[in-house]
């Protein structure tokens, strides 16, 4: 089988199975109406995910339309279904949608098959756009061979999450730049058996849920999933270094029912002050800071812990692309700069409050005072991890693939998943880390070949 068919396969399969990554595992809302068909000349059709920022844009549509002219038909799904759908979708060719949301996991495997339109022209044209505001990791994430392939309606990183007043009731301070060692002391420090516990970490079963953070801390400890040339690293020294300083931590001093705690849990934990740390997604603090929160002003942002490495926090947008597939290519880019806009944040900012905006993409939303004066607890931190992001370069070895908390090939959904779920049975105490990862080396040397070849 050829490298682009193995590929091609490999995407309507694996893909379809993905499970959500980071923040947007929690994530929920309602669904909404239209979708297929061609429809006429001034309406186009976007399929996109059911997260709460997407809900929001739903209903300022109108707002679009009045200035356009362009209806705008929704077909809005929960994540692994939306997931499901656009690799049919796009893989097909069937012209159904116009616009989806995608990825930066899914972007650049499409781009490569020729599924998505190249926006650079666009990207070029449209000045008021603005394209160099977008954050340089943003559009580097969603670019092949220089070219803009889709445009980040919001986005995140990752840091590490702590309650100040718990952590200096215990006479601790939180290091600026904390290793992953001085964390699990910390937790040590404040975990109150039977009451608080000293962290969180996601132990759900999940390529986009357990192993979102737990590659991270992979490629800080000096693993990979693969070395340059293919070779799997999967039972590698640092690889079964770093999960099985993972797996400890979370059963000494985390959550309750941590092999089964994902975004959600983690969340709820943390809101509820049942965890003094979580170590997750910048776009959490959000939550944590909203006007009822029961710890809003309690919580310290300090940076995604390190080993080895200088940074270690993930990249991850939601953002638009077109199907290469759509007649309308045109009407789809002015809903796509609209969409991911300066104009829309402000548009946000004054119909639904500036906490809703969906930063992470912009640097100008980082000077707009409205904004940080709403986010002024983590703005900084969060726009400060997401440009120290780099997927080209996240461990302390080359790569054969680009990717922080994933690898991004179109195989790696069921991987990481099958991989995790051994993972996931460790820290219920069903096995061993080690064996878990030998397991997993065999999947990921099954893998390995088709690309050795």
């Amino acid at each position: 089988m050829s490298r682009a068919t193995y590929a091609t396969v490999a995407v309507v399969g694996a893909v379809a199975l993905s499970t959500g990554l980071s923040a947007c595992a929690g994530a929920g809302g309602a669904g909404g109406a239209g979708g297929g068909g061609g429809g006429s000349t001034d309406s186009i059709n976007v399929l996109m995910v059911n997260n709460p920022q997407m809900v929001d844009l739903q209903k300022l549509a109108p707002e679009f339309t009045k200035e356009s002219g362009i209806k705008v038909n929704f077909t809005v799904l929960p994540e692994n279904d939306l997931r499901d759908k656009t690799s049919q979708e796009f893989s097909s060719q069937a012209g159904q949608y116009d616009v989806a949301t995608l990825s930066n996991f899914e972007i650049p495997i499409y781009a490569k098959n020729s599924w998505v339109a190249d926006l650079t022209s666009y990207t070029k044209s449209d000045t008021a756009f603005d394209q160099s505001d977008i954050l340089e990791p943003m559009t580097k994430a969603l670019s092949v061979d220089g070219k803009i392939y889709g445009e980040p309606f919001y986005g995140e990183s990752s840091f590490l999450m702590y309650r100040k007043d718990v952590l200096a009731a215990k006479g601790v301070t939180m290091p600026a730049k904390p290793t992953w060692q001085q964390v699990a002391d910390i937790a040590a420090k404040v975990d109150t058996p039977g009451g608080m516990r000293g962290i969180c970490l996601r132990g759900q079963p999940g390529w986009g849920q357990l192993f979102a953070p737990l590659t991270t801390v992979v490629n800080t400890f000096g693993g990979t999933w693969f070395e340059k040339d293919w070779t799997p690293k999967v039972n590698g020294t640092e690889f079964k270094a770093a999960t099985n300083f993972y797996v400890d931590l979370v059963k000494a001093h985390g959550e309750a029912g941590a092999s089964q705690a994902g975004f959600t849990e983690c969340l709820n934990n943390m809101t509820q002050g049942k965890t003094a740390m979580w170590y997750d997604a910048t776009s959490a603090a959000g939550s944590l800071e909203a006007s009822d929160s029961p710890v809003k002003g309690k919580i310290g942002y300090a940076p995604a812990p390190v080993v080895k490495t200088d940074s270690s926090g993930w990249l991850y947008t939601w953002a638009w692309a077109v199907e290469q597939k759509s007649a309308k290519k045109d009407a789809a880019w002015k809903f796509v700069s609209w969409a991911s806009s300066k104009k829309y944040e402000e548009l946000v900012g004054a119909q639904l409050g500036w906490s809703k905006v969906p930063a992470g993409k912009r640097a100008s939303t980082y000077s707009n005072a409205d904004y940080v004066k709403s986010a002024e607890a983590f703005a900084t931190e969060t726009k400060s991890a997401i440009e120290s992001a780099n997927p080209d370069n996240p461990g302390v070895q080359e790569r054969p693939a680009p990717g922080i908390q994933f690898v991004d090939i179109p195989e790696f959904p069921d991987l990481g998943t099958k991989v995790s779920q051994y993972v996931s049975s460790a820290i219920a105490g069903q096995g061993s880390v080690d064996s878990a990862l030998d397991q997993g080396q065999q999947l990921a040397e099954t893998v390995a070949k088709s690309y050795q070849k």
